[in-house]
């Protein structure tokens, strides 16, 4: 058979761009062709692939968006394929792979009834609804209980097209036999000493991921604790912002920023805290890399995976509506906290028992079914 998954953009550090390729590859291993649609490809070319560049045409994102739904209809048309699966909103869809959360609830949320009136709005609510309204033909694969509900209450999605998926954490997450060594020669080679604490952040979109409330979190440190608190973040954004934010706290010695990079594990290993007080989060699936790797947690309750957090033992979420205060407590308490090492140690027992890694085998299988069944 002949699938056809379409995106806007793919770069290689991107959760949802790292789902789609796995899917897409499990998808092409099990004997199928993968047609892909995508306005820009950053890295490197799949070559089993065929790769279909969109030109991006349009004033605005969703003049944009317009040109690259028509222009992947039209080539369909000429060139048809047994289903089309999306990891964006759009119409034309067969499958929907629901990697973000619901954009009217959050527009309204966060920018009022007003904002409902402008044609941006109107344009991603139409296209959102292409595929959650009621009597749309779109399967949708889940990768978040939080958001089906607040789809169904605004959109009356049927039970019946709603897809749960496991989470999906590769493998090689999980902290290997010779994790100290590993360890040891990464705080080598950053020059952290034993006395030295690190702590992580990892996501593409530092705004989103709470960047901002881990500096204020580390500001706030006592003075002595945090002299020996660094800071390391990853991710493929635009850090200005949060670099003169940094430099306006004097933590700029202690914080360092990173482009997205292939060698998140070692990473993992190496440092002392997960921080991610994201201000909304579908998944969060670093928080279950770093469970599985044995470093503790400190997230909020708006991430999709914080109740693996608390199932595993493996650290402490935030209650909403989300306080800094709390967050500056809780960071330090947790780094100063003997119950460290236990937290870690809960991690690696979640890696052997739960089932975190059946994500893109369940996503294949799923969307081979639905391109079957239509097929007959």
């Amino acid at each position: 058979m002949i699938f056809a998954f379409a995106l806007y953009k793919y770069f290689p550090y991107g959760g949802l761009q790292r789902d789609f390729l796995r899917i897409a590859e499990t998808v092409q291993s099990r004997g199928h062709q993968v047609r892909v649609y995508c306005n820009s490809w950053q890295g490197e070319k799949p070559e089993q692939f065929e790769l279909v560049v969109v030109p991006s045409k349009g004033q605005t994102s969703q003049g944009k968006n317009r040109f690259f739904s028509s222009f992947m209809q039209q080539d369909l048309e000429q060139r048809p394929v047994d289903c089309v699966v999306g990891f964006n909103k759009m119409p034309g869809l067969d499958v929907y792979y629901a990697a973000d959360g619901c954009y009217t609830a959050k527009a309204l949320q966060e920018r009022g009834k007003l904002y409902a009136l402008t044609p941006r709005f109107r344009h991603f609510k139409r296209y959102e609804e292409a595929i959650f309204g009621h009597g749309e033909k779109v399967e949708i694969l889940m990768i978040s209980e939080l958001q089906l509900g607040v789809y169904q209450n605004l959109y009356g999605t049927e039970d019946q097209r709603f897809h749960m998926l496991p989470p999906g954490i590769s493998k090689d997450r999980i902290a290997p036999d010779n994790a100290a060594e590993i360890r040891a020669r990464f705080r080598e080679e950053f020059g952290l000493g034993e006395q030295d604490l690190l702590l992580l952040m990892v996501g593409s979109g530092f705004k989103t991921k709470g960047v901002d409330r881990a500096l204020l979190a580390l500001s706030a440190l006592p003075e002595a604790l945090k002299k020996r608190t660094h800071m390391f973040i990853i991710g493929q954004d635009n850090p200005s912002k949060f670099k003169n934010q940094a430099d306006k706290l004097s933590l700029s010695n202690q914080v360092t920023f990173f482009d997205g990079r292939d060698d998140i594990p070692r990473f993992l290993l190496g440092a002392d805290l997960l921080i991610h007080p994201a201000y909304h989060e579908n998944t969060g699936t670093v928080l279950l890399e770093a469970v599985v790797a044995g470093l503790p947690v400190l997230t909020t309750a708006a991430c999709g995976y914080a109740s693996h957090i608390e199932a595993a033992e493996a650290g402490r979420v935030l209650a909403l509506p989300f306080q800094q205060q709390s967050l500056n407590h809780d960071l330090q308490e947790m780094l100063t906290s003997e119950q460290r090492p236990a937290w870690g140690h809960n991690g690696l027992a979640y890696a052997h028992r739960a089932n975190i890694y059946g994500l893109v085998e369940r996503a294949a299988e799923l969307i081979e079914q639905f391109a079957q069944r239509d097929a007959s």
